[in-house]
């Protein structure tokens, strides 16, 4: 599905403010409650944050593709897998932070220059099928989003254990 002008520039202001979203969330957790899980095969508050670093990593080598190659593709990953096999428990949260916040300024920075035509590129994703600059836009706009509010329940559980 393809934005309009107005949408892709709501998007692309949630995309830029996503890392400060993910801070304040991260900060309100008390160093006790950050690797406490609020239930079996859910990520603590540490795992969330660790998972934003590899998936924000990944996203920016993503919408390169498909901004620059023709017919790209696009491969998923499980990203539970990932923080099991890469221990996430033992990643430094502040250098992930660190690592969205630089990742994030920088792609940000090169989105806000391109052309209204440079937008509406299309690959492939290895797990959904279709997948442009517009599907790419719309997960990661959303995606520190959702794991802020992540990190907002799993505080609440904590508190109400």
């Amino acid at each position: 599905m393809s934005f309009d002008a107005a949408t892709r520039k709501t998007f692309l202001r949630r995309y830029a403010e996503g890392p400060a979203l993910l801070r304040r969330a991260w900060a309100e957790v008390p160093a006790e409650a950050r690797t406490w899980r609020p239930a079996a095969g859910k990520w603590s508050a540490h795992e969330v944050v660790v998972h934003c670093a590899d998936s924000e990593t990944y996203s920016a080598i993503r919408i390169r593709l498909l901004l620059a190659e023709p017919e790209p593709l696009i491969v998923g990953y499980d990203e539970n897998a990932w923080a099991q096999r890469f221990d996430y428990h033992a990643s430094d949260p502040e250098l992930a932070i660190h690592l969205v916040e630089t990742v994030r300024a920088h792609t940000s920075a090169l989105l806000e220059r391109l052309p209204e035509e440079a937008w509406g590129r299309m690959g492939r994703h290895t797990q959904s099928g279709a997948y442009g600059t517009d599907d790419w836009l719309r997960s990661y706009g959303e995606h520190l989003e959702i794991h802020a509010a992540q990190i907002q329940r799993n505080l609440a559980a904590w508190r109400n254990r």
